[in-house]
């Protein structure tokens, strides 16, 4: 099935660490790598909306004109809390021009609606057309704390084609709800999964993102 302003990024690399992920017996730093090996390449894949711009520059041997990004921009990595942040260290790499902006919420397990307590996000956006922000969590079940990191976002008017949601697993009902909400955020993810079962966990997923990853 295919799902609109979704990009579900193939490659062997992503396939090889999935396995790694999902698999019960990958212990914590195994899970660790394999989800940055995965997403550096969702960042890059990502980053390919960044505007370019021709710069001179001298190389050892010539003067040459290469493309490079625009300087004029503001580039944010929002992750949220707390397994989102296993994305910030392989943005940084790949973005050293990148803000920081964290995004702390935790799910009710029985509503499995988004509680806050923690937003890094309050800034003033003049010129929204030059910001450009992608919001990293690895699991994107039923999209409800999504859908409220993208809103602070959309309500500093920063055009929806700039902002680009990375996750690594996906679930059907997930995605249905941010597009509903906002039809224009594209989602870059590794896999779309089954669907989420009782408790809104992603089936076959990983288990609990944060749990797997920091040893909780």
């Amino acid at each position: 099935m295919e799902y609109e302003n979704v990009r579900v990024i193939e490659n062997p690399v992503i396939y090889l660490n999935l396995s790694k992920m999902r698999d019960k017996n990958t212990d914590s730093q195994g899970v660790r790598i394999a989800t940055r090996k995965i997403t550096r390449v969702l960042l890059y894949e990502a980053s390919k909306n960044l505007p370019l711009v021709d710069k001179e520059i001298e190389t050892p041997i010539t003067k040459t004109t290469v493309k490079t990004v625009e300087e004029d921009i503001n580039i944010i990595i929002s992750p949220i809390l707390r397994a989102g942040l296993i994305f910030t260290d392989e943005a940084i790499d790949i973005l050293p021009q990148a803000c920081i902006r964290h995004i702390g919420m935790y799910r009710d397990e029985k509503t499995l609606k988004p509680i806050w307590y923690y937003n890094k996000v309050p800034m003033e956006a003049p010129n929204p057309e030059k910001f450009y922000i992608y919001i990293t969590d690895p699991m994107l079940a039923t999209g409800n704390s999504l859908i409220e990191a993208i809103k602070l976002y959309a309500d500093k008017n920063i055009p929806m084609e700039n902002i680009k949601v990375i996750c690594i697993m996906a679930a059907p009902e997930g995605l249905k709800n941010i597009h509903e909400h906002y039809p224009d955020v594209e989602i870059i993810t590794a896999t779309v999964d089954e669907g989420l079962n009782e408790k809104g966990y992603i089936i076959p997923g990983m288990g609990d993102a944060g749990d797997r990853i920091f040893n909780t």
